[in-house]
């Protein structure tokens, strides 16, 4: 007889399924940004998982790495390209364009969910991972980075991650002193062309303040003599940065100056930004973003300001650590069948009540007294015949051991107490 053993699927490389402590620390990324960006009163947003490729060919570029070599492309049955997303703000923004949320500029916007990436999986970084996300379109002043930048450092304060976490700031100056400071880089990189790396000789013409961030060696022995920023600041740009400086030192928020942290795209201004740490290895970056004043117009709208940030979840859930399983406020633990029927009605009951239940479905009186236990709950409610028929239960305190009976009637206010 031929054996028809079905092989197991396995997973994608560079995807994860995420359970037990670090699906916890997952959600409590995820609950505390919920909750934080409603303190700041940032609108929740959800966006299609993918977009025709333009949208983001013509926001993040065609010559960057993204585009050309890590974006999950392809045609559809209509022979349309569209791609799954690699970032957020480039969706947010058309969908700002397409949906007339015009309107309600300044717009805050809050989302988060998976994003994708053809990239060489490493520590902390998967080929399909999820992001949160934060936007403010439609606000030129600096108070609204100002606002963004306190907002995330708030959420790494309350997540219990912000010591060893810095943030490096920037800034990139208005579009005149940023193009002065890109002829300049250019001028003096180009001196220095035939000892560049091949990447940096590449990006020369294109792209030249990437050549600042790179990480080759040969690249970083002529960054430190490069040509700064504040050289080429107008009087506007230099207002706009101690704006900013001054509204972070008012609200607390520690920062140190980065000169060479920049965003090569055109569209940045102003003000770049990262939050990053040595507890995650070479790729230190928790949380980065920055000013993107000309992204609405690289996407066919009206010139219009804007600023955001992003952060990894799971980097953030790792720096958070496991965390255990919610422990229950009461485990239900019933004895026959009459009264494990009773008991759904039971646990029902102190659920809609507000109260944590778990309930050992199987066993012996033994073995469902140690899942009671495991559960964490502070009273096991013990259900059997006798009980049922008395219309009592016996409540247990599980760290004591002590235990009596209470009417079916009155068991809420002795669990909650």
């Amino acid at each position: 007889m031929t054996d028809k053993r079905i092989e197991t699927p396995q997973a994608i490389r560079g995807t994860q399924d995420i359970f037990g402590a670090e699906a916890e620390a997952f959600a409590h990324v995820v609950e505390t940004f919920e909750r934080i960006r409603r303190l700041y009163r940032f609108r929740r947003v959800e966006m299609p998982v993918f977009e025709k490729t333009a949208v983001f060919s013509r926001s993040l570029g065609e010559t960057t790495d993204v585009v050309s070599k890590e974006m999950y492309s392809f045609e559809d049955r209509g022979g349309e390209s569209l791609t799954l997303r690699p970032e957020f703000t480039a969706g947010l923004t058309r969908a700002f364009l397409t949906n007339g949320w015009q309107q309600h500029a300044p717009l805050k916007l809050a989302t988060h969910g998976p994003l994708f990436r053809y990239e060489r999986p490493q520590k902390g970084r998967y080929r399909q991972f999820h992001q949160i996300n934060a936007e403010i379109i439609g606000a030129a002043e600096p108070q609204a980075d100002v606002e963004l930048l306190v907002m995330a450092d708030q959420l790494l304060r309350e997540l219990g991650i912000a010591d060893g976490v810095t943030l490096q700031l920037n800034t990139l100056g208005d579009g005149e002193s940023r193009e002065n400071w890109r002829r300049a880089l250019v001028e003096y990189f180009g001196d220095h062309r035939a000892e560049l790396s091949e990447d940096s000789q590449d990006r020369l013409e294109r792209n030249p303040l990437r050549i600042l961030d790179s990480k080759d060696r040969r690249d970083r022995a002529f960054v430190a003599d490069a040509p700064q920023i504040d050289a080429f600041l107008s009087g506007e740009a230099q207002e706009f940065f101690a704006a900013v400086t001054e509204g972070l030192d008012a609200a607390g928020v520690a920062w140190e100056r980065a000169g060479s942290l920049v965003r090569g795209l055109d569209y940045y201004r102003h003000t770049a930004f990262e939050f990053v740490t040595d507890r995650l290895g070479a790729q230190g970056t928790v949380l980065g973003g920055g000013r993107y004043d000309g992204l609405v117009e690289a996407l066919g709208g009206p010139a219009t300001p804007a600023v955001g940030w992003a952060a990894g979840i799971e980097r953030l859930a790792m720096l958070v650590g496991e965390r255990g399983e919610p422990s229950a406020d009461v485990a239900v633990v019933p004895m026959g069948a009459a009264a494990e029927a009773a008991a759904a009605g039971i646990v029902a009951d102190l659920r809609r009540a507000g109260l944590t239940v778990d309930m050992a479905f199987k066993g012996n009186m033994k073995k469902r007294m140690s899942r009671a236990n495991d559960s964490g709950a502070r009273h096991a409610v013990i259900l059997g015949e006798e009980e049922l028929a008395a219309g009592e239960a016996t409540v247990k305190t599980l760290s004591t051991g002590d235990q009596a009976r209470v009417p079916l009637t009155g068991l809420l206010p002795v669990l909650k107490g």
